[in-house]
């Protein structure tokens, strides 16, 4: 195990961002963010002044201090091209390397386009589609198929410089339009399009407020055409005093806000996109799996296995038993499946509770599983739907029946249906029926064959060793089970 420092400079923030990593997979543990004036020396003046640099270096010494104290073993520097727009960047950047011995490097828009693909496969499960990825100078369309990119457009406008143009909606609006000569970016009908970067995180977070939507969760909210309208009616509504007063938005900025959503509210229209998903991945999270050495295309092939070993990658230990509970799940799901009655649709979220059946251990032993609906709401999981992750957390809970809240699963009611109560329901029996079988922390049992007898359910155990405390212990859920399934179990 060991850890990175990634130290990100921009034309308007320095980051440092420290990665706890292993066996090709990384946990971010520690962030700190600063506002610097790079960007405002080189629009005046081309030229960064003397307290700029000051201040930079002045940070990134306190940054280089943060990164020893947390025993760091490799340091990666970036650099946009904004900085390049100076005529004293090459003594600005010998400055910072004498007095704190970091290097930088440029990130180009090759780059920039990589490391924000690798991210956007990393969160959000589409082996097909299109990114449009909006920058502070830049906006960037990536086209990409399964494992690569197909090709990229460049609008050289982003939500600081398309200020310039003047600063009201719709003159932001239409110089970015009229500046969307794509050549490499044609729209697919059955494509999915996925919203980067700043501007698109605020345009989701602003859209759940207008939309009354109950999740906090910023990755893989889809965002429809009929909402992204009301979104922009109400942001023009708005003097920009009012808008610095929108709660829980990246930045306060009100001139940036308005920059971002007259660019994406463009992209909507020029393009006639429906909807647009949209994702937290960003350039920092691709240039640290670029750095991992283990291979990336493995997310495709499973990617919410993959966010799920990179979350037990650092918590797991020799009693780990979370893959043996998901995978008896599914069997479970299967055998049952002329009692339950449930479509396929629910493997996933069922997938979800099955591996996570413990998280809420990590706040409270106690009812670990009404902690655990927090868990795995605030989990971020990917490859999965927002809804899905939502029944996923209610399954989890609902490994005890009594923990089920109707006033809870009201807060949620735009998002579920009756169904979704029924299988929630059913679904929690099988996951603690699933950890039962599993009560040795061995693997006693390997698979199960069930037969129906008239009111009751026969579970025909094939094992490697002696079953007696998985059959004591699944004995334990009969109450539950003959509940929700009608039936009466028994496990031989």
């Amino acid at each position: 195990m060991e850890k990175i420092a990634l130290i990100e400079l921009t034309g308007a923030t320095s980051v440092l961002s420290i990665y706890q990593t292993q066996n090709g997979r990384s946990k971010l543990i520690r962030q700190e963010s600063d506002a610097v004036n790079v960007s405002k020396d080189i629009n005046e003046e081309k030229l960064l002044k003397p307290k700029t640099i000051a201040d930079v270096v002045g940070i990134l010494k306190l940054y280089r201090d943060i990164v020893e104290e947390n025993q760091v073993q490799k340091i990666i520097c970036t650099a946009n091209n904004c900085v390049l727009g100076a005529r004293n960047q090459r003594g600005f950047f010998e400055e910072i390397y004498n007095n704190t011995g970091l290097g930088f490097v440029f990130l180009n828009d090759e780059d920039v386009v990589k490391n924000i693909y690798n991210s956007v496969v990393s969160k959000i499960d589409n082996s097909k589609g299109a990114i449009i990825y909006v920058d502070a100078y830049s906006t960037y369309f990536i086209k990409y198929n399964r494992r690569t990119t197909l090709g990229f457009d460049i609008v050289p406008y982003g939500y600081e410089n398309i200020m310039n143009g003047g600063a009201d909606f719709d003159q932001m609006k239409a110089l970015f339009a009229s500046s969307m000569q794509l050549k490499n970016f044609n729209v697919d009908e059955d494509e999915a399009f996925v919203g980067v970067g700043d501007p698109f995180i605020n345009f989701g977070r602003v859209a759940k407020k207008v939309d009354h939507y109950p999740l906090e969760i910023d990755n893989n909210y889809p965002v429809s055409k009929s909402l992204a309208n009301k979104v922009v009616n109400f942001v023009k509504g708005l003097d920009l005093e009012k808008i610095k007063k929108v709660k829980g938005l990246v930045d306060d900025r009100a001139d940036v806000l308005l920059s971002g959503f007259a660019i994406i509210s463009a992209v909507y229209e020029k393009l006639h996109m429906h909807e647009i998903v949209v994702s937290s991945a960003c350039v920092r999270d691709g240039v640290i799996a670029s750095s991992l050495s283990a291979e990336i295309q493995e997310r495709f092939s499973d990617l919410l296995g993959a966010s799920f070993d990179s979350i037990h990658e650092f918590q797991k230990n020799d009693a780990c038993i979370n893959l043996r509970v998901a995978n008896m799940a599914g069997i479970l799901f299967k055998q049952l499946k002329v009692m339950h009655k449930l479509p396929r649709s629910y493997v996933k979220p069922l997938r979800v509770a099955a591996y996570m059946f413990d998280s809420g251990k990590q706040i409270n032993f106690e009812d670990y599983e009404k902690h655990g609906f927090y868990a795995i709401l605030n989990s971020g999981l990917c490859g999965v739907s927002q809804k899905d992750l939502l029944l996923g957390a209610f399954i989890c809970e609902c490994q005890t029946a009594d923990n089920f809240n109707l006033s809870q699963w009201m807060k949620y009611k735009d998002m579920l249906t009756d169904e979704d109560l029924n299988a929630v329901r059913k679904l929690g029996v099988i996951v603690k029926l699933a950890v039962a079988l599993n009560s040795s922390k061995q693997l006693v049992v390997t698979d199960v064959v069930c037969d129906i007898l008239g009111d009751s359910i026969i579970m025909k155990l094939i094992v490697n060793s002696d079953p007696t405390y998985e059959i004591m212990q699944g004995m334990k859920v009969a109450q539950d089970y003959r509940k929700f399934f009608k039936k009466n179990l028994q496990l031989i």
